[in-house]
């Protein structure tokens, strides 16, 4: 019988805030099939909310992480190469805005705000893959979260819309230079879910009825459906697969103007 196995597979995960969180979900799963992981928190105040998930996945690391801080970004892949030598998966799952540049028309915007989003939703992805790259030597698997409002407009998405869609297309450019090295680089685009960062959006559970009504599925979907698919994504069950945005949305993305 065929089974993943992550076993002897070291990984990241960045961007749990707490245990309805994307990123938590994958954790979840990657252990469970065997995978040693590394735990990241944001700051002081949230270490509360992260350190008994950490524990609950015997994580061999847990670290502060904010890549606004100098260094602290740095910190963890030098604590990943003193501990483990190498790193074989890596899932980021951070993403920022001002309150008032996500509730506010892309329109008004202000440049600080754009770039700050910017940095912390994308670059760090790509800061990431610079510093996972020379402990990938065996090859590896970089993973990233995304949403449709990167492809369509969503009303109430606003500045996160164009950064997301930086985010998937540095996905692109980042499998194209890192494939010569075996490592792949995918974005997962999760539908509607109910989490602390999707909290945020105005009008939310106005998207998730919209889902229900036009998903080919007639749903939304859960945190373990995103999970299971970053599962497959670190396993070698998706070793061809790269550059890509594999949408977990229960089809949404494909509805154009349907009539019920």
């Amino acid at each position: 019988m065929e089974h993943l196995d992550l076993k002897n597979r070291k990984g990241l995960v960045v961007g749990i805030a707490n245990d309805h969180s994307l990123a938590w979900s994958a954790a979840r799963h990657f252990r469970n099939a065997g995978a040693e992981l590394a735990i990241t928190y944001l700051n002081d105040k949230a270490r509360p909310h992260v350190g008994p998930l950490a524990r609950e996945v015997d994580a061999g690391l847990f670290l502060p992480c904010d890549v606004t801080v100098p260094g602290q970004l740095e910190a963890v892949f030098e604590q990943i190469r003193q501990r483990w030598g190498r790193l074989d998966f890596l899932l980021h799952g951070i993403a920022w805005a001002r309150k008032e540049d996500l509730h506010g028309r892309l329109t008004d915007c202000s440049a600080e705000g754009f770039s700050e989003s910017m940095a912390i939703s994308c670059h760090s992805l790509i800061h990431m893959a610079q510093l996972a790259e020379p402990l990938m030597d065996r090859g590896g698997s970089l993973m990233t979260l995304s949403y449709f409002g990167a492809e369509k407009v969503v009303d109430h998405y606003n500045v996160m819309g164009p950064v997301k869609a930086a985010l998937e297309a540095s996905v692109r450019y980042l499998a194209h230079e890192l494939g010569p090295r075996n490592i792949r680089v995918n974005a997962i685009s999760a539908g509607a879910v109910a989490t602390r960062a999707a909290s945020g959006i105005e009008h939310f559970d106005e998207l998730l009825n919209e889902t229900v009504k036009r998903a080919p599925l007639r749903r939304t979907v859960d945190v373990d459906e995103v999970g299971r698919t970053a599962l497959v994504l670190a396993s070698d069950y998706a070793t061809g697969i790269t550059g890509e945005v594999l949408h977990v949305d229960a089809g949404f993305h494909i509805a154009g103007m349907v009539f019920h």
